[in-house]
Order: C-alpha cells, then sequence, then structure tokens
C-alpha cells in the first residue's frame, strides 16, 4: 500500500489553517475582553481582597445572627463605610477648622511662637537650624512667613492636590466595599467556580490546595500589613494624645499609611519624642515614660509582623513577605496582595516540582535496596 503524499499535505494544510484561524480568533477574543473589563479591572480587584479578607467575619455575623447573606454583607458593608467616612469627615473638618482658625489669626496678628529651649540646638544634625529658624519666627512671625511664601505656595497646591486624590482615593475603597459586600453574597458559588478555576488550570490534585493558598495568603497579609500597621497607628495615636501633641490624629493616619508602605513608625514617634522634650510642659517623670511608650509602639510592627504575617499558610512568612514587599514596588498597595499571591502559588508549585519524584525513580530505588554489589539480599 504506497502513501499518499499529496493528500498528507492537502490534509495537513487544512488543518493547520483551520488552527490558525481558530488561534487568531481566540486571541481576538481574549483581547477585546481584556480591553472592555481593563476600566474596572483595579475596583474588580480590591473587591476581591476585600472580600476574601472580610468573609470570615461575615461567616461569623451568618452563624451568630442566623442572617441571610445579603443581609450579613449589607451590614458589614455599612459598618464599612461608617467606620472609614465619619472619621475622615470628622478629621477633614477639624483639620479645615483648624486652618480658619490659624488664617483669622494671621490676620489679627494674634499668633505668637514661643522661644526655643536652648536644648534644640543639641538636636543631633538640625538642631541648628531648627533653633535659628524657631528664633526667627518668634522675633518677627510675619516676616518669616513672607520669607517662605515660595515654599508655601507650593506647599498649598501640594495639600490640595493631596487633599483630591485622597477624596477619590476613599470613594473608589468605598466603591469596592460595595463590591465586596456582592461578591461576600455569592460567595459560595464564586468559591466553587474559583475551584474549579483552579482545577481546570493545574489538574485536579494541585488545583484545591493553590486555591486555599490564595485565599489564606490575601488574608495573612491583610492581617500582617494592615493590620499591623492599623494596632500600631491605634497605639501612637492614643500616646499623642496623651502627650498633647497637635494634630494627633493626623499624625495617626500618617503612621497607618507608612505602616502599610513597610517603613518604620519611627519616621513619626522619634520627631514626638523630640517634640515632648523640646515644646511640651510636662514633667520629666512623665517624658520619659511617654518616651518609651513611644519606642516601644515604634517597635511593635517587629514583633507583631511575624506574628500574624504568613499566619495559617503553608509558605514560609519570609516568602510572603518578599513577594508582599517586591508587589508593592511594582504594583503600589494592591501589589501587596497581588505579589504575595504570586510569589505563593510560585513557591507551591515549584517544592511540589521539586518533591515529585521522577518517573522510574521509585523502581529504581527498589531494585537499589534489592540489589548491592550485584548480589541479591
Amino acid at each position: 500500500m504506497s502513501f499518499d503524499t499529496k493528500a498528507a499535505r492537502k490534509f495537513l494544510s487544512s488543518d493547520f489553517m483551520d488552527f490558525c484561524i481558530r488561534l487568531g480568533l481566540v486571541v481576538v477574543g481574549v483581547v477585546a475582553c481584556v480591553e472592555v473589563f481593563a476600566p474596572f479591572l483595579p475596583i474588580m480587584l480590591w473587591g476581591v481582597i476585600l472580600a476574601i479578607s472580610l468573609y470570615p467575619v461575615f461567616g461569623a455575623l451568618r452563624g451568630r445572627t442566623g442572617w441571610g447573606a445579603g443581609s450579613a454583607a449589607s451590614l458589614i458593608v455599612i459598618l464599612g463605610i461608617l467606620l472609614l467616612g465619619v472619621p475622615t469627615v470628622l478629621l477633614g473638618s477639624s483639620f479645615a477648622t483648624h486652618i480658619f482658625d490659624v488664617i483669622g489669626n494671621f490676620d489679627a496678628q494674634t499668633v505668637t511662637v514661643g522661644l526655643p529651649d536652648p536644648s534644640v540646638k543639641e538636636w543631633p544634625l538640625v538642631g541648628e537650624k531648627v533653633y535659628e529658624a524657631w528664633s526667627q519666627a518668634h522675633a518677627d512671625l510675619p516676616g518669616y512667613i513672607e520669607s517662605l511664601q515660595p515654599q508655601l505656595g507650593n506647599f498649598s497646591k501640594a495639600a490640595l492636590r493631596s487633599a483630591a486624590s485622597t477624596a477619590g482615593t476613599l470613594l473608589f475603597f468605598f466603591g469596592a466595599l460595595i463590591i465586596a459586600g456582592i461578591m461576600m453574597a455569592y460567595g459560595e458559588s464564586g468559591n466553587a467556580a474559583m475551584a474549579r478555576i483552579f482545577s481546570r488550570m493545574v489538574g485536579h490534585q494541585r488545583g484545591p490546595g493553590l486555591h486555599t493558598i490564595t485565599t489564606l495568603t490575601v488574608r495573612s497579609v491583610a492581617t500582617g500589613v494592615v493590620g499591623v500597621a492599623f494596632i500600631q497607628a491605634l497605639l501612637l495615636g492614643v500616646g499623642f494624645m496623651m502627650a498633647g501633641i497637635p494634630a494627633a490624629g493626623l499624625l495617626a493616619l500618617v503612621v497607618l499609611v507608612i505602616g502599610i508602605l513597610q517603613l518604620p513608625a519611627l519616621l513619626v514617634s522619634i520627631p514626638a519624642i523630640a517634640y515632648l522634650w523640646g515644646v511640651g510642659d510636662s514633667s520629666t517623670l512623665v517624658n520619659v515614660l511617654l518616651t518609651v511608650y513611644f519606642i516601644v509602639a515604634g517597635f511593635a510592627d517587629n514583633v507583631l509582623k511575624p506574628m500574624l504575617l504568613g499566619r495559617g499558610v503553608s509558605v514560609p512568612m519570609p516568602v510572603v513577605l518578599i513577594g508582599a514587599l517586591g508587589g508593592m514596588i511594582g504594583a503600589g498597595i494592591v501589589g501587596l496582595f497581588v505579589g504575595a499571591v504570586i510569589l505563593s502559588v510560585g513557591y507551591e508549585l515549584f517544592m511540589s516540582w521539586v518533591d515529585e519524584a521522577p518517573a522510574g525513580e521509585g523502581a529504581e530505588s527498589a531494585e537499589a535496596e534489592t540489589f548491592t554489589d550485584g548480589t541479591p539480599q
């Protein structure tokens, strides 16, 4: 029986054309879907992160109250908006009122700056400059402010841009929280769908494990990064209020932000200690106690983070932390979660590949145990 070369070429040519056409249609469809979904990707991604992080609270609330999924999710969304929105509005209103009062006092020329303490000169690095500027403000405050007009103008523009950006970010977060509430209400079906997707991507043996790692990693980062930053901001905020430091709430918010950015809270607590000793009117004993408190609270993340980050996840804590930091550098705050998930899943896949015995290795090991030096055991 002779091989028909012409028929084989025709068959291969026809199949190849069909494959190229189908592949092209698939690529066009994927690109079109990505283009349509791209504007909604950031808020949807944050919605998924919030839904995964808050789902244990959602489940506990349903278990204790017996409410339906919609009612429990709605309550969490409303509480989240109130807990974030009300303090933000109060803080903004207080800050605006303070600014208007300061402007009115400047116009009435009733603002005075006290004489700096000579110990300010002894502050490391900046003591001399701070003492000199402070002394100028004490001697002639209007003239000193007039000399700072270019810097103040740039600062005011930056402050307005920052305020607009903060308001936009807050509205964005509220939208993501509403989306998270909808996802939590349909959490069971969504969880089953994600499990099927993971099983389809990496197989039925590894799929459930990677799905679990992804979920636990997001929650771990939420508690180990955002949760630790919130606890540290709360501790230092209480300390700022006890010490009588101005704008204690605003400073606590700054601590929260730099904590999420993985910067040390000592960037805020050390200036607070300097203010305490240079300007504060408390006794030496109170200053010592508050200084110890600020130092301990400033280092609290070094104790809390190893306890909470990576908790419940089979992946080592340094892998989660490196993924979170690398993701944040590349993609901002959302990269904290995405980077940690990607590196954790990659680590798990790599280690499962390392631990998996190649085909035939088991038989060779058994044969090696049976024969040593060519003689049966």
